[in-house]
């Protein structure tokens, strides 16, 4: 440790003027209390519901249409795939079995 660390150090109180560490407890603060908060009618609710709802960034119909075509298109794939492998492994079995 460089002698600008050192006195750095001590005039934070981190060391003694010997170089040593200096050992203070943390004060000891008393356990805080929570802050419980009122609660709101239905109808404020209502009202910061409709506010967020305000702030959500919502898809064109363009998009919807879009992103379903993908789900449906996707499903139809993965449907066709699970099927063909179902169908390659039941003959599979039935001509392993027979």
């Amino acid at each position: 440790m460089n002698r600008e660390m050192k006195r750095m150090m001590q005039r934070q109180g981190q060391v003694d003027a010997d170089g040593s560490p200096t050992r203070r407890e943390a004060p000891r603060q008393a356990p805080a209390r929570v802050a419980t908060k009122e609660r709101i009618g239905p109808s404020e609710y209502a009202r910061q519901v409709r506010a967020e709802l305000r702030k959500v960034a919502w898809p064109t119909r363009a998009e919807v249409i879009n992103y379903s075509i993908v789900v449906l298109m996707a499903l139809l794939l993965l449907t066709a795939i699970i099927f063909a492998l179902d169908y390659v492994f039941a003959k599979a079995v039935i001509f392993l079995f027979k």
